[in-house]
């Protein structure tokens, strides 16, 4: 058996502090020493939907394991996917409803698509 990955950080308030890291966090290399404890956050690699180089949307796991309240949308002791531009930390019912949201959008997109096509072939106006 494997011992639990951990991490030794430096903060503002505690100084250095070694804690638990998940599996799935890609590390602290942006890690700023004056930060509190309580803000210490685990995150995982970003996914992108990328668009003629321009970033749409990225959504990646986060975890604020010290933090002192778990306020709706903005992350806290349990995982969540902090999604941007959104701004916002989502739970599994969230992020259902977003991808949701994005399938529905996405036959929107085709509907369009399918209208212009019809305007330029000359049988729509």
């Amino acid at each position: 058996m494997t011992a639990p990955r951990t991490v030794t950080l430096a903060t503002v308030d505690r100084g250095n502090v070694t804690i638990p890291e998940p599996a799935w966090c890609s590390g602290h290399s942006h890690h700023d020493p004056l930060t509190e404890y309580a803000d210490i956050i685990h995150s995982s690699p970003e996914h992108t939907l990328n668009f003629r180089y321009v970033v749409l949307l990225a959504a990646g796991l986060v975890q604020s394991p010290h933090a002192t309240t778990a306020s709706p949308g903005l992350g806290g002791p349990t995982p969540g996917v902090s999604v941007h531009p959104l701004g916002e930390t989502l739970d599994p019912t969230g992020l259902y409803s977003l991808a949701a949201a994005l399938d529905a959008y996405s036959d929107q997109l085709r509907t369009l698509a399918d209208q212009l096509d019809a305007i330029l072939d000359g049988g729509g106006q």
